[in-house]
């Protein structure tokens, strides 16, 4: 079954991890996949391919989300290929793991830019160009609701785009759009072992109820709910994926 077909779905930062996956994940649900990559054209190329070979359409598009004339191009780029976006799923992102007294402003800077204002502009972008019935997904964080040293600014960043989601929710029902975000635990990426140690990663692991950090996939399928006919009647919600930290 492909219940996306005829879909057309933008994944922002879908070069790698959580990203690559929901990509993938997608595809083989019969959408058409933007692939959104800021630098790293030859792992997008791999996404791609990978698509590809299972029988599904991925597509590489340059931009870095944290420019709003590139978000521009992002949005206008894909209709002029495909003519039309019914999914965005908002995953580009970057982790700030120190302490609030160790934060430099050119640190806090950079993730501002690319957690939060990236999800503004393609919201902005989004209110005029995805379809009627579209679908949105902001990848939030499970930190959200939590207090844990070291994790301020990022979790500061997730808060907030969460709330554009849910603005955004209110704001496009009208046209039957829907808005959710999901936010995952830990999940085994590049990006969560970052400045982490094997200690620190079995202590997270031990905050679940089921006893293990996530894979990509436990997010991909949230994602793929969220974007289906399934899902027409939530909206505006935050949902924690995260074997049950919270």
């Amino acid at each position: 079954m492909q219940p996306l077909r005829g879909k057309v779905a933008i994944v922002t930062g879908s070069s790698r991890g959580i990203g690559a996956e929901i990509a993938r994940t997608l595809a083989t649900a019969g959408a058409t996949v933007v692939i959104n990559y800021a630098d790293n054209k030859l792992a997008a190329d791999k996404i791609c391919a990978a698509i590809a070979a299972a029988g599904g359409q991925g597509f590489a598009i340059q931009a870095d989300v944290s420019d709003p004339a590139a978000v521009k191009q992002l949005f206008d780029k894909t209709i002029q290929q495909f003519q039309r976006i019914d999914i965005l799923v908002n995953n580009a992102g970057i982790l700030l793991f120190k302490e609030i007294a160790e934060i430099r402003d050119d640190e806090f800077d950079r993730i501002v830019d690319v957690n939060l204002k990236s999800v503004f502009y393609a919201l902005r972008e989004a209110t005029g160009k995805l379809a009627d019935q579209g679908r949105v997904v902001t990848i939030s964080s499970t930190v959200t609701r939590l207090m844990l040293p070291k994790y301020s600014a990022y979790a500061a960043t997730k808060a907030a785009i969460e709330q554009l989601t849910r603005i955004f929710a209110r704001e496009m029902g009208k046209r039957g759009i829907t808005a959710n975000s999901i936010l995952p635990g830990p999940v085994d990426t590049e990006l969560f072992r970052a400045g982490k140690t094997a200690a620190d990663i079995e202590r997270m692991a031990a905050m679940a109820a089921l006893g293990r950090i996530g894979d990509s996939g436990d997010i991909a399928k949230a994602v793929l709910f969220l974007v289906s006919d399934e899902a027409r009647w939530v909206t505006g919600q935050s949902i924690g994926v995260n074997g049950g930290i919270i």
